[in-house]
């Protein structure tokens, strides 16, 4: 998608629009209470007249989804005009109890394109906190709805945007005995799921590159797994190490150009890394009795993170990107699956046993457990950092997509047509 900044103070704007206004108090990296912001029906003009209501809703549940808002709308609130999209009634959704509004238009124009204008208001003082302008093909309208939640969640929040992104993940189908596992990807809500495998054979980890357009991941072909990597784009799958060598637990480095995964060889499960693009050697970064895997990086490349069980029980060690200076930070029970946040300051993990998704600091202090699930697994981190994404078995065995803040609180569930597992959140798209 093409995104463009528009220019739109031409556009009848309120002379007491302006962008030097304060956002509401920010505590901590997220707003104090749920903020009331109404989203009307966005008005169209040589566009289908049902597309505003279409983008209205996706804006509003994208900002219900962050739980740092409580949406008003679009059903129910006052229509508005061409005229109004920019330079809003403010008395009127001062009645209506919102703290902000979310307005603009959709507008068509040379073959089947878009434009989506996209303006954040303070309705109290009347001023104008964001404006933003996306032009897309008319079949990436959604895209432009998600930006401009991303825009207004960033303005209120002092975050940086997650919602623009997609997830991949093992969508699961079949009885228990014979699961059909197929890597499937989608939008953040859901939205333009399509499947990246047949199912010819047993798939699980898929694992975003930084950029978004690759995935490594694993592959069943009778009992010994392999690590592929397949382009987005074209649609193309190879090896990561060639050979029979048994391969597992594939990530990409912050840069992309390498990969670090597991293999094993000669009665041991060491860390290694490759080169992605399939030159080089694999080079051998563990070598303690046991089994190592499920490597991180940090995001600055520098440091690995992963687990072992040389200690008798799984754990979480660190060590340099070299393989040097391996140290154990976990202190509490079993645990396993860490993942680097990408604020560098936090490790998502599952504590095993009780199978809950927690997060240590670095250095292994700071532990506290985030969902309180029967049997919650793969924790994957949202691009800000502040969601991690996870999955859910239930006692009767099916398994769904969960978000939790890192803040804390309940999880939500991100809708699947099917049983959903081993999810991975991709970086915000281009």
């Amino acid at each position: 998608m093409r995104v463009l900044t528009l220019l739109l103070a031409a556009l009848a704007a309120s002379p007491a629009a302006a962008q030097d206004s304060d956002p509401p108090e920010v505590v901590g990296g997220s707003v104090r209470t749920a903020q009331t912001v109404a989203v009307p029906v966005l008005p169209t003009r040589n566009a289908d007249p049902g597309l505003g209501a279409q983008v209205a809703s996706v804006i509003a549940s994208d900002l219900r989804s962050t739980g740092a808002f409580a949406p008003i709308g679009p059903q129910g609130l006052p229509g508005v005009s061409f005229a109004q999209g920019t330079n809003p009634d403010f008395p009127t959704w001062r009645s209506a109890g919102a703290a902000q509004l979310v307005s603009g238009y959709v507008e068509g124009g040379a073959a089947g394109s878009l434009t989506l204008a996209c303006v954040l208001f303070d309705v109290q003082s009347g001023r104008e906190l964001v404006r933003q302008g996306y032009a897309v093909s008319a079949g990436n309208w959604r895209r432009a709805a998600h930006k401009c939640a991303d825009a207004v969640y960033a303005k209120l929040t002092g975050e940086q945007p997650y919602l623009d992104t997609r997830v991949v993940f093992v969508a699961e189908t079949g009885p228990q005995t014979r699961r059909l596992k197929r890597i499937a990807i989608m939008d953040s809500d859901g939205s333009n799921l399509r499947y990246l495998t047949e199912g010819e054979a047993t798939v699980v980890t898929p694992r975003f590159s930084p950029d978004g357009s690759r995935l490594a991941y694993l592959s069943y072909q009778g009992r010994r797994g392999r690590v592929f990597v397949m382009d987005l784009a074209a649609g193309t799958k190879r090896l990561l190490v060639p050979g029979l060598v048994q391969t597992s637990a594939p990530r990409f480095s912050p840069d992309g150009r390498r990969i670090a995964f597991a293999m094993s060889a000669g009665g041991n499960t060491d860390i290694y890394v490759t080169n992605a693009d399939g030159s080089g050697s694999p080079v051998r970064l563990t070598t303690s009795p046991g089994i190592d895997t499920a490597p991180s990086f940090s995001p600055d490349g520098s440091r690995i993170v992963f687990e072992s069980d040389r200690s008798g029980a799984q754990q979480l060690y660190v060590m340099n990107a070299d393989g040097s200076d391996e140290r154990r930070i976990s202190r509490g029970g079993p645990s396993a699956s860490p993942v680097w946040s990408p604020r560098g300051d936090t490790i998502a993990f599952v504590r095993t046993g009780a199978f809950r998704i927690g997060v240590m600091n670095p250095d292994g202090s700071g532990e506290r457990l985030l969902t309180d699930g029967w049997q919650d697994e793969s924790p994957s981190w949202a691009p800000n950092g502040q969601f991690v994404m996870f999955n859910r078995f239930t006692r009767a065995g099916a398994t769904g997509l969960y978000a939790v803040p890192l803040s804390g609180g309940p999880a939500r569930r991100l809708p699947t047509p099917q049983d959903g597992s081993d999810p991975s959140w991709s970086p915000l798209q281009r």
